[in-house]
């Protein structure tokens, strides 16, 4: 299994021979909802990849209808041949864009994307009363890794795997509160709930990034913890997991689990 980071929610996964481009913001800015005046961002330092300049995408998957993960200025310039897999609420903007092949998959739901390579998906984050967006459970039959992907709240009533059955958890360990909607972004202690419950061989985090953000969104959120203090707990909880954290690009080789 091989993951590269791209920024933010963006990733590249690795997986039985396929390529998995993932919440992909490839594009500047990053407007939520059409409304620049609620919350803007930019990339600080040029990334990786431009839409021109990924890899060849055999698939690409989006957890979320909010623009952070289905960032409509990206998803236009990209390839509408490629085939999606993403939440309903993020397939409905998909399809509005054009593209060819679209699969909402729902909870629980199962997406085979060859023989050796299945997408479950997991309920993930409420964005809104009665809209749980989606969490990912990927399968590589090769080699029998799996990795779990969830960019916002672990969902704690949610049965995934057994315990020590995920090769590698893709979460956050920075949270964010935001007034009147509470905690919308796991931090360090929803992070180590997650590993004490899953026991993942591989912690990796996500949505982190050089972003540069105005507007009045990110006045009102309250940042919490760090991921010193994520990496303190984990050493500290004594788990065999192990804490891996790439930079931006870098792409991260992981070698299959014996079990």
């Amino acid at each position: 299994m091989r993951l590269t980071r791209i920024d933010l929610n963006s990733w590249l996964f690795h997986l039985a021979g396929r390529t998995i481009l993932v919440d992909p913001w490839l594009v500047d800015p990053l407007v939520f909802y059409g409304q620049p005046w609620l919350f803007t961002a930019y990339h600080n330092t040029p990334i990786a990849f431009t839409p021109e300049t990924l890899p060849p995408i055999d698939l690409i998957l989006i957890s979320q209808g909010v623009d952070d993960h289905c960032h409509k200025p990206t998803l236009e310039r990209l390839d509408h041949t490629i085939p999606v897999v993403a939440s309903p609420t993020a397939a409905k903007t998909v399809r509005q864009l054009g593209y060819q092949q679209v699969t909402a998959i729902a909870h629980g739901e199962v997406f085979s994307l060859s023989d050796a390579l299945t997408i479950t998906a997991i309920p993930g984050a409420e964005i809104q009363p009665g809209q749980v967006e989606n969490g990912y459970l990927l399968r590589d039959g090769t080699t029998n890794e799996t990795l779990y992907y969830e960019p916002h709240l672990f969902p704690t009533n949610a049965p995934i795997e057994q315990p020590g059955q995920i090769d590698v958890a893709i979460a956050p360990v920075i949270g964010q509160v935001i007034p009147l909607l509470g905690q919308v972004i796991m931090g360090p202690s929803e992070a180590m709930h997650l590993v004490e419950t899953l026991k993942p061989h591989f912690f990796v985090p996500t949505t982190l990034g050089d972003i540069r953000a105005e507007g009045i969104l990110p006045k009102l959120i309250q940042t919490v913890g760090s991921v010193e203090e994520f990496r303190d707990r984990l050493l500290a909880s004594g788990l065999p997991t192990q804490l891996r954290l790439p930079a931006p690009g870098e792409t991260l080789e992981l070698s299959a689990i014996v079990r």
